[in-house]
């Protein structure tokens, strides 16, 4: 095969070992002198050898041309080759990306010494001239800071964890630091020149991603002239890549698609150049567009914990445990109709057991079937009969888009949900005791049980969905003295008089409140992507400490 034909083969020196070394297309690998190849898919270990990807380097250069701007921590790190490179002066170093426990990547640093200088540049010539030929690679990024909040500050880990890992590959970076809630949002809409960069990085939490999000969408919307108001506009896919730095409380949206919240890790899925489809849900209220959402809508439960926590920021993060633990006593529910549309049966079901990892097939088929354009408009047509109705007392309605897998719920909300297949997973929760409902919760964290295996939940896979609410609630004539404000986020009690007032919960949007409670929801194909691949599923990984370096830019403990 074309991309097999081997490109450099030599014998080299590695340490204290002679060793065969070949570069193809497709592969750098090398093994002690004499001993039969071995290969296996990814960066893998042989007996006295290794395989790596070479969409998996990160940069070839002359041993001595190391990044003088580099941290202390990584000088010290190279110290220890240096001195090997002493003997041997021409030598190249190869940094890769290592597999470690947890989904987490690492940079590892790798010296080979060559009989000649000639030889030697030979080697970073053709390397670098096979990196150069992968053009999924940025080259230039713009990067939005968030200095405030989370447990971690977004610039020390960009300065410290991320911008080396950025130079070392040769990526330049346009920095800005944000001032004010929404800063980057507003500079992609309007003033950002896009035309210069190969994709947008964000180094905050969740909320710094929604300003990413609604930023590049809107900005390219306004590009197309597509008007967002329009509940079934078909909105224009984003060309650029938005990386994320997670550097906030939860990043549930990193931990969802890269499997761990470690800025390195991040980091190295940008600096290869990865690729990830995402769904894209947008929210309408009678025809105005409110908001777009990757993850979590949550309406009752979800909600109410949200508005709880946002009167009680002084807490910091304690705040979401309090407000959850209050909610949870109050118990409320609401009543309501949920209209939706559900998926095409060939795209499973949320209780099917089929999670969505790196390469995934639901994902993927989806993919090839909108570029064939196999969705007629007949079938579009005669899709808009099929939509269900459900009206009842819900504790709790969801709408799944992902996951929303987090370190403390490591399933997440739906664990069959996909990220890219044109679909969310709504979730009802009706009215049920304060024992069943807590069940109900405690799955969330368990990860064996079906989650949705209860009589009052109910999932369904669906393409849009809608939610009317009911306002009206029977209150007792004492309780008509209270302000509005106190009686919005009330629980509807049984039927005591015919005097009425209203009540209501809010959405969770992604982690931010939406006041208008019925709302239009429509799910957007792969509307962008990010730089990411999905998770990995977990291989054994063996560690080659000899003769290789290893570059650990000291993740935070999570």
């Amino acid at each position: 095969m074309e991309e097999e034909r081997t490109l450099l083969s030599s014998r080299l020196s590695l340490g204290d070992s002679q060793v065969d070394v070949l570069l193809s297309r497709a592969v750098l690998e090398w093994k002690e002198a004499g001993e039969s190849r071995r290969r296996s898919p990814g960066a893998s270990q042989t007996a006295r050898g290794q395989t790596v990807q070479v969409s998996e380097i990160v940069a070839v250069h002359m041993t001595g041309d190391d990044d003088e701007d580099d941290p202390a921590q990584i000088k010290k790190d190279r110290k220890k080759t240096k001195q090997r490179t002493q003997e041997h002066p021409c030598s190249f170093t190869v940094s890769y990306v290592r597999r470690t426990r947890q989904h987490q990547w690492r940079c590892s640093d790798v010296a080979f010494h060559c009989s000649s200088q000639a030889l030697c540049e030979q080697w970073v010539r053709v390397a670098n001239e096979q990196l150069s030929s992968l053009t999924n690679r940025p080259k230039s990024l713009l990067v939005y800071i968030n200095p405030y909040g989370g447990k971690r500050r977004g610039k020390h880990i960009f300065e410290q964890k991320v911008a080396p890992l950025f130079r070392r590959a040769g990526i330049s970076t346009d920095v800005i630091v944000t001032q004010r809630a929404n800063h980057a949002r507003d500079h992609l809409k309007t003033e950002a020149n896009l035309h210069k960069y190969d994709g947008v990085v964000c180094v905050g939490g969740d909320g710094m991603f929604s300003e990413i999000l609604h930023g590049l969408v809107t900005r390219t919307q306004t590009d197309h002239s597509v008007d967002q108001n329009q509940p079934d506009a078909q909105l224009v896919p984003c060309s650029l890549r938005i990386g994320i730095i997670p550097a906030g409380s939860t990043d549930c949206i990193c931990f969802a698609t890269v499997g761990t919240n470690d800025p390195v890790t991040s980091a190295l899925h940008i600096v290869v150049g990865d690729s990830q489809p995402m769904d894209v849900c947008s929210v309408h209220h009678n025809n105005v567009f409110l908001k777009y959402s990757v993850s979590l809508l949550g309406y009752g439960f979800y909600g109410d914990v949200l508005a709880e926590s946002e009167r009680k920021r002084w807490l910091g993060p304690a705040r979401y445990d309090l407000s959850g633990v209050k909610t949870f006593l109050s118990l409320n529910y609401y009543e309501g109709t949920v209209s939706f549309l559900p998926a095409e049966d060939n795209m499973g079901n949320p209780r099917d057991k089929l999670q969505c990892r790196s390469g995934c097939r639901v994902c993927q088929h989806k993919q090839s079937k909108d570029k064939l354009g196999e969705m007629s408009e007949e079938k579009e047509k005669s899709a808009k009969d099929g939509w269900n109705e459900i009206y009842g007392k819900f504790i709790a309605i969801n709408s799944a888009s992902m996951s929303c897998a987090c370190p403390r719920s490591p399933k997440g909300l739906s664990p069959s949900a996909h990220l890219a297949d044109g679909t969310t997973d709504l979730i009802l929760v009706r009215k049920c005791s304060r024992l069943d409902f807590f069940r109900h919760l405690l799955r969330h964290t368990n990860k064996a049980a079906d989650q949705f295996d209860h009589s009052f939940v109910e999932v369904h896979r669906v393409r849009k969905f809608h939610f009317q609410p009911t306002f009206q609630e029977l209150v007792s004539p004492e309780n008509q003295s209270d302000p509005p404000g106190e009686t919005e986020l009330g629980p509807i009690h049984p039927p005591q008089t015919t005097y009425y007032s209203t009540a209501r919960s809010s959405w969770n949007c992604d982690g931010e409140i939406l006041h208008h409670a019925a709302i239009q929801v429509n799910v957007q194909c792969q509307l962008i992507k990010l730089f990411a691949r999905g998770i990995e599923e977990q291989q054994q990984q063996h560690v080659f400490e000899e003769p290789c370096t290893v570059l650990d830019l000291k993740p935070s403990t999570l």
